[in-house]
């Protein structure tokens, strides 16, 4: 089995990896203030789903803060003038709000040398053809992803997470996004209250029939947090939360139904899920040495789009991690209150 993860696409791309800034464009969310519901998604935290997304503040101490939080992890041999980052912002709806206003807060964001790629992540029923014009307008001065939650095809689980709009609003905004060019990434939660196997993996099916060469997909093991609607109802009524094992049972097994072309954004930790995978059975290919050294060459900016970032005989593997939080990681349970939430990766 390979597969084609972000991590080494954006090597490729950079001639080093890439990190995330969180950041905040001051939205809030229509399934929060009513215009839409109250509370938002069940699992959602007050924060957003944005916890550590830096506080709403002109950008360039965003990134400021947001940077020094990120340069622990980056190799002192690569200079701080030589670092490159991608700006996430992630907590709530981040096209929902005054067009001009978030406008000239993106266009200053990427306009930065140290941004390379803007990531928004709203809801696909807050897209509407202003904001799509300018996504297409950010779009034109680097390549901006859309970041879209659908977590679940399933309408029952849908209304169970009050996820409030339909499984057509979600396709029907990821197609005028694909018509206007932009790269879409899709979040599914594993282990939603209800939700058996095959219901995750026709969710998998689904994006691995839907999603074009270059959009990637992120997926992710439901969190019971404190203070959610989701853990009140855990409290009342509690569900089975997936073990550690169990999800990476069910990741191994979407890595094999996934198309190769479509980039995987968070797989899991890589050491952990290698030996999973083997396993149950799944062939995940180390890497050769010809590939490392094949990484730091620089590639077209095109090439992040779609299968050609791989060479004849190139593999793919999960993305890198370092192996001294494995022992961390692996321990996997953590309490919220009296509740058990399982991370990983």
């Amino acid at each position: 089995m390979k597969y084609t993860s972000i991590s080494d696409v954006l090597k490729n791309e950079y001639g080093q990896k890439i990190y995330k800034l969180s950041l905040s464009s001051g939205c809030t969310c229509p399934n929060r203030d009513g215009r839409i519901s109250y509370g938002g998604c069940t699992f959602c935290s007050e924060g957003g789903s944005g916890d550590f997304a830096a506080p709403f503040e002109d950008i360039d101490t965003q990134i400021r803060e947001a940077r020094k939080l990120v340069d622990k992890k980056i190799p002192a041999s690569i200079r701080p003038e030589d670092r490159k980052y991608i700006a996430y912002f992630q907590s709530y709806t981040n096209t929902y709000g005054d067009t001009a206003r978030l406008e000239k807060l993106f266009a200053e964001t990427i306009n930065r040398p140290d941004i390379v790629i803007p990531s928004l992540g709203p809801r696909p029923d807050c897209i509407n053809d202003e904001k799509l014009e300018m996504i297409k307008r950010l779009n034109r001065i680097k390549p901006v992803w859309i970041e879209l939650g659908l977590q679940t095809i399933h309408q029952s689980t849908a209304e169970k997470i009050n996820r409030c709009y339909n499984l057509p609003v979600f396709t029907d905004t990821y197609r005028r996004l694909k018509e206007a060019g932009i790269t879409v990434i899709v979040h599914v939660i594993f282990g939603l209250p209800g939700e058996t196997r095959d219901d995750m993996m026709e969710t998998i099916r689904f994006l691995s029939s839907l999603l074009e060469p270059g959009d990637g997909i992120k997926i992710q093991l439901l969190h019971v947090l404190k203070g959610t609607d989701l853990c009140r109802q855990y409290t009342a009524n509690p569900f089975h939360i997936l073990t550690l094992d169990e999800y990476a049972d069910l990741v191994c097994e979407a890595l094999s139904i996934l198309l190769d072309y479509i980039i995987i954004h968070r797989p899991g930790h890589k050491h952990y899920m290698h030996r999973r995978c083997k396993k149950r059975g799944y062939n995940i290919p180390q890497r050769s040495k010809r590939y490392r050294s094949d990484m730091r060459e620089r590639r077209p900016r095109s090439s992040i789009y779609g299968p050609a970032t791989l060479r004849a005989g190139e593999e793919r593997l999960l993305p890198a991690g370092k192996r001294g939080k494995e022992k961390r990681r692996q321990s996997s349970t953590q309490t919220v209150g009296r509740l058990p939430t399982r991370f990983i990766g």
